[in-house]
């Protein structure tokens, strides 16, 4: 009997069936089933004479598979895709300092993509050059290229600020 508690409830028919084959289907024994129906066709030729039926059920069977294949799998990687990105934006969302801007970015059209990933190359790129100075990249700047003050510490222990968590040190 299926758990009816409010945070569980039961998956629609497809959404079900869209799992279960994806997930028998990237399975290495179905691989090893599939590759044995295509040797006893071909083993079956010649019982067949190579007819053009005989080769007709290859074709058929194989197109008609892939056609179905091609919207299960798409269906469960949407779903997955989904999730991912639910996840990501609750990890953004808790993260004090994160730019909540980048919060469902997946629904921005492509100029705006490039737009922020602009951003994103240009700060890659003062890290580097920061790195090559000698000086760290384990700052938070914001998408301008100003400075904020960190919360917490730095990954040598130190406050921001440069007292040390341990005093005497």
């Amino acid at each position: 009997m299926a758990d009816k508690s409010p945070g569980h409830r039961t998956l629609p028919l497809f959404t079900r069936i869209a799992n279960v084959t994806a997930r028998l289907a990237g399975r290495a024994s179905t691989f090893v089933v599939m590759c044995g129906l295509v040797v006893l066709w071909a083993l079956a030729g010649p019982y067949f004479h190579y007819s053009d039926s005989w080769q007709l059920t290859i074709n058929t069977g194989t197109t008609i598979l892939t056609f179905l294949m091609v919207f299960l799998i798409q269906a469960t990687q949407n779903r997955d895709s989904a999730a991912i990105q639910l996840k990501l934006d609750e990890i953004i969302r808790s993260l004090q300092g994160a730019h909540n801007a980048m919060l469902d970015l997946e629904e921005l059209d492509e100029q705006d993509l490039l737009k922020m990933r602009e951003n994103y190359l240009q700060l890659a790129e003062r890290a580097r050059l920061a790195l090559q100075r000698g000086d760290t990249d384990t700052d938070v700047p914001d998408l301008a290229g100003k400075r904020r003050p960190r919360q917490g510490r730095n990954h040598d222990g130190r406050h921001p600020n440069g007292r040390s968590k341990h005093p005497g040190r």
